[in-house]
């Protein structure tokens, strides 16, 4: 089991707050000018949602807007506009041509010189069915990624996972025990399970892993006719939420992040260091004890 020993200093984390569009060219425009704002008001790191370019319910009408990540605009845009406000820009995630007949929701952490440093396809995909006729079958268009990933900020280590991935808490164990001191959860949740968890949920993550979480959010009535809850998030390791948006208005929230204070809190309780991994006593026949071992990384 690893975790990161250095501790970078203090910068501003900005999570943006958008409502995407149906079409790729409308969405960009208010991406960029919630991204200038947010540099405006002294971000290093800035988030957006998932699919910050496109929300098409659609399926023939979104694959006739994909392409791939080498001819994908808004990923250019993205990328000058990173060069040019000297920032970390965390693009949440946008839907891209996989294969022909299956698109990626794919995030990517751009550096302030414009390269790429870091790209992740959502693992988990969001196939449900709520009260009230609302559902969703998110692997009938993405296929789902297959790899965690973390990489490597100035100012510690950042996990990249997506929206119902925060549902999958093994997922973030492996990338705190990985080193990650900040994990990113870009997400378009629905209203109803925002009501219900979003919150819950990523607090949870932050606490049992003593990480801090970066979580923006879509929110409001789209064109699509899709509603999104909005509230992105900043929480520390000790679960205190920093930063917060409202129900359904865009914008930007921002929040002073001090690194320390990851190690502070696993000092604390150190649960990284504690974790044993077990065997499951079956009542019809299996073994008569749980037999624990000491996990690892």
């Amino acid at each position: 089991m690893t975790a990161s020993s250095e501790t970078g200093a203090p910068f501003t984390a900005a999570m943006v707050q958008m409502r995407t569009a149906m079409l790729p060219e409308t969405s960009l425009e208010q991406g960029i000018a919630l991204i200038r704002e947010a540099k405006s008001k002294g971000a290093d790191y800035v988030q957006t949602p998932e699919v910050t370019n496109i929300i098409q319910q659609n399926r023939k009408a979104l694959f006739e807007l994909l392409a791939n990540d080498e001819d994908d605009r808004s990923l250019k845009a993205y990328r000058e506009l990173a060069r040019e406000l000297k920032i970390h820009l965390h693009i949440g995630s946008i839907a891209v041509r996989a294969t022909p007949e299956r698109a990626a929701n794919r995030s990517f952490l751009i550096a302030p010189d414009g390269g790429i440093l870091a790209s992740y396809d959502k693992i988990h995909m969001f196939d449900i069915e709520l009260d009230g006729g609302e559902s969703y079958r998110e692997s009938a268009n993405y296929q789902p990624g297959e790899t965690a990933v973390i990489s490597d900020l100035p100012w510690g280590r950042i996990g990249l996972t997506i929206c119902y991935d925060v549902r999958f808490p093994a997922l973030y164990r492996a990338l705190a025990e990985a080193g990650a001191s900040f994990i990113a959860v870009p997400s378009a949740f629905t209203v109803r399970t925002g009501e219900a968890h979003w919150s819950t949920l990523l607090r949870a993550r932050a606490i049992e892993n003593g990480c801090f979480i970066f979580a923006a959010a879509q929110a409001g009535k789209h064109e699509s006719g899709r509603e999104t809850y909005g509230h992105s998030l900043i929480v520390d390791p000790w679960g205190e939420i920093l930063a917060e948006g409202s129900n359904t208005d865009t914008g930007v929230v921002l929040a002073k992040i001090d690194p320390a204070k990851v190690q502070a809190v696993r000092k604390s309780i150190p649960s990284l260091q504690h974790g044993r991994r077990f065997g499951l006593k079956d009542p019809k026949g299996g073994p008569d004890h749980l037999h624990l071992v000491r996990g690892s990384a």
